[in-house]
């Protein structure tokens, strides 16, 4: 089999710590041949460490060497990379969210189409255990007719005080760009397509974050030029009705950490962390449990070896470029709703 020629853009901690290594795994059916990043020495050192063969100085460069491309560069340089990358002919793996805002999305969404080329974006949290199992499960009936979702994405003092993701001429947001966005992908995966976004309100805060001497677990940054989302709640509704609570936070002052994704039907419900199934049975609530994990390192192999089968069409993608556009809207919109204080018609 010929092996997919892949390069990555931005050889930051993500592309260290998940999609190098679980390319490099993909020994038989991919080769990593490039990378790209404006640290000339860092991207110097991780070429020597993962024995990557081209340290190339330009993006255009690197588009030259390579069949598919992930890109992992702040998310201000998504949409720009990933438009240039297809119009070479490559195909695109973008780190999440898609891009900063959804016109930027259609742009890439357009040049994809336009060079017959596949464009997807690291949503990872579907590739868990969790997650697969919860959505056979919704898709057997279990159940019933999704009426209420229940999300929340929660850290205790962990603002990353690391890269660029307090910068929101880089990012674009803070906890709801960075790591809300995770859950609300997964959420909307689970809920199925029929579950069109139809109003949204949204409140963002960042006070927390901009007090002087505030403890926080991961790493230090400048309170005082602290200019994005630490805390985010949301309510949206369904054009069929359905509706979702949504809360995410870099530092919340809770007891611990806490990841919750559950789901109530006409039939039943689910719970993802910890995964319980309820069915209502013999005049009360059976309740099944089954132990299967949140594992991102495997998740990350999964999004991995998809994406490249994906390109030499062995099987379909995961995350269709349209349903990560989809969560960029209702990021955009939670953001507008609490600039303009009002709820957002989509």
């Amino acid at each position: 089999m010929t092996k997919l020629k892949v390069g990555v853009i931005g050889v930051g901690g993500i592309a260290q710590d998940r999609h190098i290594p679980a390319l490099l795994k993909l020994k038989d059916t991919v080769s990593l041949v490039a990378v790209q990043d404006i640290n000339t020495v860092q991207m110097i050192d991780v070429a020597k460490r993962f024995n990557i063969p081209h340290a190339v100085e330009t993006p255009s460069e690197l588009f030259k060497l390579v069949d598919a491309v992930v890109i992992c560069t702040p998310n201000k340089f998504h949409a720009d990379l990933s438009i240039e990358a297809l119009n070479h002919g490559v195909h695109v793996l973008c780190e999440k969210p898609m891009a900063m805002t959804t016109e930027e999305c259609d742009r890439m969404i357009e040049a994809a189409n336009k060079n017959c080329k596949l464009l997807t974006v690291a949503y990872h949290y579907r590739h868990t255990d969790v997650a697969i199992t919860a959505k056979k499960a919704i898709e057997s009936g279990v159940v019933g007719k999704p009426l209420v979702a229940r999300v929340q994405a929660m850290r205790r003092r962990k603002v990353p005080g690391w890269g660029v993701f307090t910068n929101k001429a880089l990012q674009g947001g803070g906890s709801l760009i960075d790591y809300g966005c995770h859950l609300l992908d997964l959420s909307l995966w689970l809920l199925g397509k029929d579950m069109v976004p139809h109003e949204v309100l949204g409140k963002t805060y960042n006070q927390l974050s901009k007090q002087p001497n505030q403890i926080n677990d991961w790493g230090t940054f400048d309170h005082t030029k602290f200019d994005v989302d630490d805390h985010v709640t949301s309510y949206m509704t369904f054009a069929n009705r359905a509706s979702m609570q949504f809360e995410c936070s870099w530092s919340a002052n809770i007891k611990e950490d806490k990841v919750h994704v559950s789901l109530s039907g006409e039939d039943g419900g689910i719970n993802l962390f910890p995964f319980e199934i309820y069915e209502p049975r013999f005049g009360t609530i059976f309740e099944s449990k089954a132990n299967v994990e949140h594992n991102e390192d495997i998740a990350g192999e999964r999004q991995a070896r998809n994406f490249v089968n994906a390109c030499l069409g062995i099987e379909e993608i995961v995350v269709k470029p349209e349903e990560a556009r989809n969560v960029n809207a209702l990021i955009e919109a939670i953001y507008r709703s609490d600039l303009d204080n009002k709820s957002i018609q989509l």
